[in-house]
């Protein structure tokens, strides 16, 4: 009787119980079970996807698009001139002609020539080429003169301007500069291609060119190739006629 009683209470409970372990295991170990009928199968496969990439292509600009006119101001940058290249342009370097030339009357080394620049009258300049240059390979010759230098006082002799010549390492020879047949006194050199010839920019006033170094800037980059011809770091020296040389100094610097 009492097996019998505690059979009955033990079933009791089993009954009593089942439920509420059914309903605590469906909770506990499926949270989730609940999940597809708040989103239903076709709303996270299709729905969501396509308002993702509808807010993709609207809301988020290409992460490569570069900022308006960014491009432009890079592209302008890579494309400037050469600091080198852009201060010769600032140099005003003519053809010129010899029109006499003599013996400097108070210092040994130097000659004066009367040269024409194209310009109403011949410039008086000065050179230190006596050891170098024969005095009769100098008259009626064609020459480069770098025309915006300051005026120098030279032994009583003011100097406007300044013949170019190559030169050797040891400074033991040395060769004017030497225009191509053709080119016409007074016209403007430049560096590059034929071109590039209206391309040129203003010279500067010889005041700049003394305050600014621009020489001192530009010379170190000039020399003669292995053909002797004249040229800013790759870029040959030009005349309308043809390229400037010097006569047989190869790989020689100018100045």
């Amino acid at each position: 009787m009492a097996l019998a009683s505690i059979h009955a209470r033990l079933l009791l409970s089993a009954s009593f119980l089942r439920p509420r372990l059914s309903s605590s295991s469906f909770s506990l170990t499926s949270p989730l079970a609940f999940f597809p009928l708040r989103f239903p199968r076709a709303s996270f496969c299709c729905s969501v996807s396509d308002d993702l990439s509808a807010t993709t292509a609207t809301t988020v600009p290409p992460a490569t698009a570069p900022p308006q006119g960014k491009e432009t101001e890079e592209e302008e940058k890579e494309g400037g001139k050469d600091p080198v290249r852009e201060a010769a342009e600032a140099l005003d370097i003519r053809v010129g002609k010899v029109l006499k030339a003599w013996r400097h009357p108070e210092a040994d080394s130097l000659y004066v020539e009367e040269v024409d620049l194209g310009e109403p009258e011949p410039r008086t300049i000065c050179s230190g080429l006596v050891n170098y240059v024969p005095l009769e390979l100098l008259q009626d010759s064609k020459v480069v003169v770098l025309a915006n230098l300051k005026p120098r006082n030279m032994r009583g002799i003011k100097s406007n301007g300044m013949l170019m010549a190559a030169s050797d390492e040891a400074h033991e020879n040395v060769e004017l500069l030497v225009p191509p047949e053709g080119a016409v006194p007074g016209e403007r050199i430049w560096f590059g291609s034929e071109d590039e010839k209206d391309k040129q920019s203003d010279a500067a006033t010889p005041n700049q060119v003394q305050k600014k170094k621009i020489w001192e800037s530009v010379q170190p980059n000039l020399k003669t190739t292995e053909s002797c011809v004249a040229v800013l770091g790759s870029l040959p020296m030009r005349t309308s006629a043809g390229k400037v040389i010097s006569k047989s100094l190869k790989n020689a610097r100018i100045s």
